[in-house]
């Protein structure tokens, strides 16, 4: 589990050295029990209850799932650029966002006219991914796969986040 901050325009709140420190202790481990945040920070059960009631109902964090994409059996993540000829690139990312194996579909300025994130299991599901599903996609001109051979940093609970 991994912790989310997150901000609401409409319902901005103050954060203090209590939120601050339940956030943190929440992005070490989304499934501390309260009893113990309250322990580690010298407060009561009740006190950090409240505060976390009081940070998700402003939008100020949530506590999701976050996927392993290798401990779900997918070994391969590619970066792909989407160059899109004969359709509007917006309906091209929505086709994509459908497939399951695309985790993220970016529209973008530059080489390509979408960017995505997929994942395969192997050499073989990559292949079949690369060839008879993204590249006969209507609208997909050109695919540019670049393979990641190394991960140095993917951290989908990174946010924004100040302290107080």
């Amino acid at each position: 589990m991994n912790l989310a901050a997150t901000s609401d325009q409409s319902a901005p709140i103050e954060l203090d050295a209590t939120d601050v420190g339940i956030i943190e202790l929440l992005r070490e481990d989304g499934r501390m029990a309260f009893r113990a945040i309250a322990r580690e920070l010298n407060i009561t059960e009740a006190t950090v209850r409240s505060r976390v009631r009081r940070l998700e109902e402003s939008n100020t964090m949530r506590v999701v799932a976050v996927t392993d994409t290798q401990a779900a059996g997918f070994d391969m993540l590619l970066a792909v650029g989407v160059q899109v000829e004969g359709r509007a690139p917006e309906e091209v990312a929505r086709d994509l966002a459908s497939i399951p194996e695309v985790f993220s579909v970016n529209a973008v300025v530059g080489a390509h006219d979408i960017e995505i994130l997929v994942v395969a299991p192997d050499q073989q599901g990559l292949n079949a991914l690369l060839s008879d599903t993204l590249g006969t996609l209507p609208g997909v001109r050109k695919l540019t796969p670049s393979l990641a051979v190394d991960v140095l940093k993917n951290q989908p609970d990174w946010v924004p986040f100040h302290d107080a």
